[in-house]
């Protein structure tokens, strides 16, 4: 059941979004984000959060509406478990465990071992493992299984996301520079010893609060399923229109001029539809 506004915020709120990190620790590129600070602890502005968290919805549902994937971030303690339950919920790709170097930058590498991880999946399956000497089977067992912690939530990337979305910019310093190297758009919940320059759309908020970080993963998720239903919706209405094309009126009445009529009444040809008709307006959910 979607929340309201109020209801939102008063969730957020007791979930500790607002608190930040020690006043020492500040980044003053945050201060447009902080509200004051209390027992030399920032607090953070929830109606900034708010603010970033409805953009980044429509971004996200903007994206999944015109066939693009969405990327989710996160792998420390506080936020593992939320990246994936709600990645694999809305059916988007995840990085929980580790993220490694070149994800984005060198993904045909990545890609040859999600390749490598379907051949020791196959050899376990098929029983053919059992050939295989007690030290071989070990080895190859351990291989199978780092991969798999790794690479699992981007098993079914073939292609770089539309937008990705970040928990703790500092400890995925990584992630953001290929983001940025890429052209990759960033979502980020960032707290107050991080740098907003880095993110296309912060969301301001504390990324060690572990029930704030599953509302705002929840919310995103809801949005990326809005999303595709939008896609569901023009990818109908395209097939309806997918009629064979037409001469444009116009050219027809060009193209008959000077012709004789045609002798004993024959057929008028079939009145053209209208464009608005046949394509029909695109469909997109709000938010």
């Amino acid at each position: 059941m979607a929340q309201t506004q109020a209801e939102l915020v008063k969730s957020l709120v007791d979930a500790g979004v607002h608190f930040g990190h020690r006043v020492s620790r500040w980044n003053p590129k945050m201060e447009p984000y902080i509200h004051g600070k209390r027992n030399m602890i920032h607090i953070l502005d929830v109606k900034e959060t708010i603010k970033g968290l409805f953009r980044a919805k429509k971004l996200v549902q903007n994206m999944v509406a015109s066939g693009k994937d969405i990327l989710f971030v996160g792998t420390k303690r506080q936020a593992r478990f939320a990246i994936e339950e709600e990645a694999k919920r809305c059916g988007m790709h995840y990085v929980n465990e580790r993220w490694l170097g070149g994800t984005l930058t060198n993904f045909r590498t990545i890609r040859a071992r999600l390749n490598r991880l379907e051949e020791l999946e196959k050899l376990f399956t098929t029983g053919q493992i059992e050939t295989y000497s007690k030290k071989m089977k070990s080895t190859l067992q351990r291989e199978m299984v780092k991969i798999k912690s790794n690479l699992e939530g981007i098993r079914k990337m073939e292609r770089m996301p539309g937008v990705m979305f970040i928990v703790d910019t500092r400890r995925e310093h990584i992630a953001v520079k290929e983001a940025r190297k890429l052209g990759v758009p960033t979502i980020a919940l960032i707290d107050s010893d991080s740098d907003p320059d880095l993110i296309d759309l912060p969301i301001p908020g504390n990324d060690d609060a572990m029930r704030a970080i599953e509302i705002i993963m929840k919310e995103l998720a809801d949005s990326v399923i809005e999303g595709k239903t939008g896609r569901s919706d023009v990818k109908g209405t395209s097939e309806e229109g997918g009629q064979p094309r037409r001469r444009s009126s116009r050219s027809a009445f060009k193209a008959d001029e000077g012709k004789p009529e045609p002798v004993g009444g024959g057929e008028e040809a079939p009145a053209i539809a209208p464009l608005a008709e046949t394509v029909g307006e695109p469909v997109v959910a709000s938010v």
